[in-house]
């Protein structure tokens, strides 16, 4: 924004955050996650996307509308973050162009949409639907995970020569621009995974203090994760 009348000063962009994920279940590690990016970058919100049935990985434990209802619960004492159901609700196999697409046709041309994706998951960007189409919709803002950092030299030829080019290592140019650059953004490491939350609940073990109380009360009351449902 101009300041003291300065017309040649550059216009920040408004800036939202789309945080993606299967959440089964929601944990500190993603929270936190969202809560550090919200600030580094400026966010005035971060939505919460939960996926309805993803493409690369198993299909989630917990159905949809319990991952859904977690997210809410998780989130509902902080006024950046958003619960957004779309790919809960939308049929078949969630694309993160699609929901991507619909954020742009909303928001419009100007809005900075910053997508958050994990290290891992960015290894393996060049398998994802229309995956170049990524970035005339969005920054991708890729996060380091517990032993998967991320590194231009493991990624394919293809992938590497678009992290080459539009890699950026400072946040301004993701208010600046309204898509288009790839950012590694440093978080905090917590060496929590929802597959460990699962595992410890199946063998009958406490998972307090991985996840909001709110969210293990939810967890118990419906069953979740207990082995052969018992």
């Amino acid at each position: 924004m101009a300041l003291n009348g300065d017309a040649d000063a550059p216009v920040r962009l408004p800036s939202i955050g789309i945080l993606g994920g299967t959440f089964d279940p929601i944990h500190y590690g993603h929270l936190r996650i969202a809560e550090e990016l919200a600030d580094m970058l400026g966010l005035s919100q971060i939505r919460f996307v939960p996926s309805g049935l993803p493409r690369l990985r198993a299909e989630p434990a917990a159905v949809r509308a319990d991952r859904a209802e977690m997210v809410r619960l998780a989130i509902q004492d902080n006024h950046r973050f958003l619960l957004d159901e779309r790919e809960i609700n939308r049929p078949g196999v969630s694309a993160s162009v699609h929901t991507l697409r619909e954020y742009r046709d909303a928001l419009g041309t100007d809005a900075s949409i910053c997508f958050a994706v994990g290290a891992d998951a960015f290894t393996k960007l060049d398998q994802w639907v229309e995956w170049r189409q990524l970035f005339t919709l969005c920054h991708l803002i890729v996060v380091s995970r517990p032993g998967c950092r991320l590194d231009g030299e493991n990624l394919a030829a293809p992938l590497k020569a678009e992290f080459l080019s539009r890699r950026v290592t400072n946040t301004r140019e993701l208010a600046l621009q309204s898509h288009g650059c790839i950012y590694a953004a440093t978080t905090s490491l917590l060496d929590i995974s929802a597959s460990q939350i699962r595992s410890l609940i199946a063998a009958g073990n406490s998972a307090r203090y991985l996840l909001p109380e709110s969210v293990y009360a939810y967890i118990q009351l419906k069953g979740l994760y207990k082995k052969d449902g018992i």
